[in-house]
């Protein structure tokens, strides 16, 4: 694992999360480049292993079981794990165009991102076909497939385009699973009708004769209709026609054939084959740009023409971290050669497989047991990562560098200064702040990109100021997203007062390195931030940029509210009678120490980063509408923390329904598991506020009251006959977990003002 302390001097940026990149990733990790960074690529979360998806299709695995997470994976590599999907290349910039965030600069450039289909070209196709490339997003089409051919009524035929392995495999494999679907909710299996359409005159052209032959036999025994010399030329709703004019009907049709290469390649001036697949050399460069590599399905050897097939893309992984590695050391590169025969084994759907080497082939249900042993195998290490120790801080003589990199590097490792010489120099700051539009506002006089030593902003007649602050450092390793968080953040303690945000000003510590590293992060980051503050109408007005061993970012706040109302929404409003509604679901502070602990599953990640990044903006306004009596935004001190300090500012008991609370997914799992934030303790010491506490200690949701939040919802009080209308309205503004808690209860006599219940 990579040193915190050691400066970042080089960038190699993996897009996509294929075979080749997860084995580049668990190499890196255990072996890292000091001040070389990685930053992952990628539209998902959870990668497939493509030689188990047939396997997963049959229903013989799980989701789990067959699929890497890149979150954890990148976590263990110490890699940046950016979410996001690319559009284009820079290639003259050396940066990556993405969707969503800043451009993504890169000193040496690796593509593994698969094949695309290339249903264009048959009309219909892309309206009417299921593709299953890419793989990594066929989880979602085959589960809307297997929704409809449950609800489908009588008959129901399938067509598979595609007579290669995958094409064969993936047919048998669905039949297979719908067969055991059909007999399981009590219908006649028999009722399922697969036709297989090939162009070519066999099956399975790549193989030999006696695995053609095998495979011949399992489906016609299966009843499945092999249509060869079928050449697709038309797709239509319910049928498929073919270049001899022959139709076939068919309900669901999945294409599994005429891949190729991503549309935005082809702007990118890399050379590309007549497919669109990229061309590269023995050592995985393409021939185009020696800081570009690509591997995989993608790439297009030119000395080495090879089957699209997961085999070459996992022998890819070892030689191509090899050679990235050696790029960024300024070492000569290493071939890589690929075998000329390998092995292949392919089910047919039914926990039996069948072998091919050569001119070798073989089958039975113990080449099934062999498959899955060696799949198996191959994704255990992706899932049971090591505990690597961070690495002690060296001098990255490693990495070759220029006279001018070289001279910033030993600035950076060299012994700090305190005070205003850890500021970021003027030029990066320039340079990423620029770049930065602030949303403008009469009331701000003088703003971010004035030369003047501070901000000057008007407080409108008849309006009240109010002042927050909130600041910590970064919990994941994508700056655009923690630029987000961190802005929302801050910005919630203005809405929990009713109050509309006017003005930021940013705090914000930087890691040292490269001034090409230390301006992007800033970049992306404040890019993040930004974006938050202008929906919200907030002007980054100005703020303080130093250098630090962590990233850190935090924002002091103004807002303005009526004088005469000032502020709409406090603490200590609640009412006996009154219900409490909690806007988002909690779980943040364990979801993320498990996280750190490659302990968290990815998809868990993302679902509480989206929570985080919803603004509580709407629901306050809403909350106000509906006449909320109190109010606060969930932090640090967590959902009990902060309904105690509502407890007591307001002179109220309040029963707090744990049944009802809603939970991110995984919170409980990772805090049953112990995993819990380091918060959490400092919190736990308000369980004397507890007045049954003893009775709940053992429920599943207990430890949760206590876990602290970032950028959690928004806490309220709220007249109950005005209760449902108000949940109702926050659903339909995107705040779909809001609901009602609990409620507030007159002061008792007992000292613990709060009930835990399980209503």
């Amino acid at each position: 694992m990579q040193s915190p302390d050691q400066p970042i001097l080089r960038d190699i940026v993996l897009v996509g999360g294929g075979h080749s990149h997860v084995g580049v990733l668990k190499r890196f990790g255990m072996h890292p480049v000091p001040g070389v960074r990685l930053t992952l690529i990628c539209r998902d979360t959870h990668t497939p292993y493509s030689g188990m998806l047939p396997g997963y299709i049959a229903g013989h695995y799980s989701y789990d079981e067959v699929h890497i997470d890149l979150s954890v994976l990148a976590r263990f590599a110490n890699a940046r794990f950016y979410r996001d999907e690319v559009r284009g290349l820079d290639r003259a910039a050396g940066k990556i165009i993405c969707r969503e965030r800043p451009p993504v600069p890169y000193d040496q450039l690796s593509i593994n991102i698969g094949s695309t289909p290339q249903m264009s070209q048959v009309p219909g196709a892309a309206e009417h076909a299921v593709p299953v490339k890419p793989i990594n997003g066929f989880d979602a089409r085959w589960r809307l497939l297997l929704a409809r051919v449950r609800a489908h009524a009588g008959a129901t035929r399938i067509a598979v385009v595609g007579g290669g392995a995958g094409g064969v495999e993936l047919t048998l494999a669905m039949q297979y699973r719908l067969r055991n679907e059909l007999l399981a909710s009590g219908r006649d299996p028999d009722e399922l009708r697969f036709d297989l359409l090939t162009r070519g005159p066999k099956i399975l052209p790549t193989h030999n004769a006696r695995v053609r032959d095998a495979f011949e036999r399992v489906l016609a025994e299966r009843g499945v209709l092999v249509h060869c010399n079928s050449d697709v030329v038309e797709v239509a709703a319910t049928r498929l026609r073919t270049a001899s004019g022959e139709v076939v009907d068919a309900d669901e049709i999945v294409w599994v054939t005429r891949a190729g290469g991503a549309p935005w390649l082809g702007a990118t001036g890399l050379a590309l084959d007549a497919d669109g697949f990229i061309q590269v050399t023995d050592t995985l460069q393409t021939v185009t740009d020696p800081k570009v590599f690509a591997a995989g399905d993608i790439a297009s050897m030119v000395n080495h023409p090879l089957e699209k097939a997961g085999v070459f893309a996992v022998r890819q992984g070892p030689p191509l971290a090899a050679n990235l590695r050696r790029a960024v050391e300024g070492r000569a590169l290493n071939p890589y050669r690929p075998q000329s025969r390998w092995l292949a084994l392919i089910s047919t759907g039914d926990r039996h497989a069948v072998a091919s080497r050569g001119a070798i082939g073989f089958e039975g249900a113990w080449v099934w047991r062999w498959k899955d042993w060696i799949d198996r195998r191959f994704m255990t290490k992706f899932s049971d990562l090591p505990v690597m120790e961070a690495e002690t801080a060296t001098a990255p003589s490693s990495v070759k560098l220029d006279q001018e990199e070289t001279a910033q590097a030993i600035s950076a490792i060299a012994m700090r200064c305190g005070g205003c010489g850890a500021k970021v120099g003027a030029t990066v700051l320039a340079r990423a702040l620029g770049a930065l539009q602030p949303v403008d506002r009469d009331d701000v006089l003088i703003g971010l990109h004035a030369p003047d030593d501070a901000a000057v902003v008007r407080v409108p007649p008849g309006k009240a100021m109010v002042h927050t602050v909130d600041f910590f450092r970064a919990f994941i390793d994508d700056p655009y997203l923690f630029g987000k968080v961190a802005a929302n953040h801050a910005l919630g303690d203005i809405f929990a007062m009713g109050a509309e945000a006017q003005s930021a000003t940013a705090i914000v510590t930087v890691p040292t390195g490269l001034e090409s590293k230390v301006e992007d992060v800033l970049l992306q980051m404040m890019t993040g931030a930004i974006e938050v503050l202008n929906e919200a109408n907030c002007a980054l007005v100005g703020g303080h940029t130093g250098e630090g061993l962590e990233l850190a970012l935090g924002f002091a706040v103004n807002g303005l509210v009526d004088e005469d109302m000032a502020p709409v929404m406090r603490k200590g409003g609640m009412r006996p009678g009154d219900v409490l509604v909690l806007t988002k679901p909690i779980g943040t502070g364990t979801l993320f120490a498990a996280h750190a602990r490659l302990e968290a599953r990815g998809r868990w990640i993302d679902a509480a980063l989206v929570s985080m990044c919803q603004s509580n903006r709407l629901g306050a306004q809403c909350l106000r509408e509906h006449g909320a009596t109190a109010c606060t935004d969930l932090t640090g001190f967590g959902l009990l923390g902060h309904l105690v300090e509502m407890t007591r500012s307001s002179g109220v008991d309040a029963e707090l329904n744990l049944a009802t609370l809603p939970i991110l997914k995984g919170a409980e799992e990772t805090s049953a598991a112990g995993i819990l934030s380091s918060l959490q303790p400092a919190n736990v010491r308000l369980r004397r506020a507890l007045r049954n506490q003893q009775e709940m200690v053992n429920h599943p949701r207990y430890p949760l009251i206590f876990d602290p939040q970032t950028a959690g919802g928004l806490l309220a009080s709220v007249p109950a006959e005005r209760a449902v209308a108000c949940v109702s309205a926050l659903r339909a503004l995107g705040y779909e977990h809001a609901v009602v808690i609990g409620q507030v209860l007159g002061q008792g006599e007992a000292l613990e003002p709060i009930v835990l219940t399980l209503r």
